[in-house]
């Protein structure tokens, strides 16, 4: 028998029983489709974690979180800034950071307030669309002027029927203190450590007057080479051990590329583990394919007698029924791969953010379910090659 002849045949029976096919595909369609779904769902997370971890800093920037020791739980600003004489740093701007409540007019909201110095803008990368920055001078002076970001502008202004857009010259209070905004700060959106939109921005001085505070807390630090990472963290780590004599605990430096690193590892271990339970899936799948194509040749014993008396070999009947067996998977695959894609895009408006489903991820899945079909096919395929003419005919 010719192969195209065997193939016609395959797909003659196949397509006469739809209703048992359709149940036939089903493990394996679900099995393909959660698999492209959940490697689109893992593309998503990995650029979200992407963006969000971006949206702490720069490739070149490191964060200095300062714990304390005993009594010392902060550096001074000048301490801080004495982490610039370290070799590879090209800027420091040392943060305190506290919860306050803004008001104006009758609204009062409250909000994350950080005293900074006038590097800030060029080390964070946050710099305003309307207005001035914070200055030196402010520092120095400890004057009230403050830079408010859109989100908490939108909460204090539009309650009072005015324009947020138009916030720079505006007077609000900060836990009683008369600001004047001297900037409306850019939209940054939101990051691992909330949102970038909903804070204020006052000079460090007045900040440790206001909250009654002696030190920051925070030190964003910028590299002028990436390469020099590595060196540039143990220097720095070097000089807070020695400031804070010996005690390991009482600061963390952290790295953007490392943060990256380890998140996108959790991420990824979070996806393996899913994508197993899809392949679980495909498995029970070729299950069900294999016990459907055993009742098929239960059913067409009679007709497998009929074809072998009529001259017709052993591996004419197994290649039919594995065709069959790969017909069934093939198109379950198929349709799972077009039924992910749908989920994917579904995913993707869910999450708001852009989903992406590698081709070869695309190749792979469907190349499985055909290979699902031939291993779990060939039990049923070779049952019904080997048996005998007679018997298959004495069959009811």
């Amino acid at each position: 028998m010719k192969l195209t002849q065997g193939f016609k045949m395959a797909v003659k029976s196949v397509l006469s029983n739809k209703l048992r096919t359709i149940l036939s595909m089903l493990g394996i369609l679900i099995g393909v489709a959660t698999v492209i779904a959940l490697v689109a769902m893992g593309k998503a997370s990995s650029n979200e974690v992407a963006k969000q971890v971006s949206s702490l800093g720069s490739p070149n920037s490191l964060s200095v979180t300062i714990l304390g020791r005993g009594t010392v739980t902060t550096l001074s600003v000048d301490e801080a800034n004495e982490l610039g004489d370290v070799s590879n740093i090209a800027g420091v701007a040392p943060v305190t950071s506290a919860t306050g409540y803004a008001k104006y007019g009758k609204t009062q909201v409250s909000v994350t307030v950080e005293g900074i110095t006038a590097a800030y803008e060029e080390v964070k990368d946050f710099p305003v669309q309307d207005g001035r920055y914070i200055a030196s001078p402010d520092i120095k002076n400890n004057s009230k002027v403050a830079l408010i970001g859109v989100a908490t502008a939108t909460d204090l202004f539009e309650d009072e029927g005015e324009d947020p857009s138009a916030a720079v010259g505006k007077k609000i209070t900060i836990n009683g203190y008369h600001f004047t905004i001297v900037g409306l700060l850019e939209s940054q959106g939101s990051s691992l450590t909330g949102s970038n939109d909903e804070k204020i921005l006052i000079p460090v001085t007045t900040a440790q007057k206001v909250f009654q505070t002696s030190g920051v807390s925070t030190i964003h630090l910028t590299v002028s080479e990436t390469s020099l990472m590595d060196r540039t963290v143990t220097a720095v780590e070097a000089v807070l051990y020695e400031k804070f004599r010996g005690n390991e605990n009482a600061y963390r430096v952290l790295n953007q590329e490392e943060a990256m690193e380890t998140l996108n590892s959790v991420n990824e271990t979070m996806n393996r583990q899913l994508i197993y339970v899809a392949i679980i899936s495909l498995i029970v799948g070729g299950i069900g394919i294999m016990n459907i194509m055993l009742v098929s040749v239960t059913e067409r014993t009679r007709e497998i007698g009929i074809r072998k008396s009529l001259g017709a070999k052993k591996r004419d009947i197994l290649f039919q029924f594995l065709v069959e067996a790969v017909c069934i998977s093939g198109l379950g695959g198929a349709l799972g791969i077009g039924l992910g894609y749908i989920a994917s895009f579904i995913i993707g408006m869910v999450m708001k953010t852009e989903t992406e489903v590698p081709i070869d991820t695309v190749w792979l899945a469907f190349v499985f379910s055909a290979l699902v079909g031939v291993i779990f096919g060939y039990l049923p395929a070779n049952k019904a090659a080997g048996l005998r003419p007679v018997d298959a005919l004495r069959h009811d």
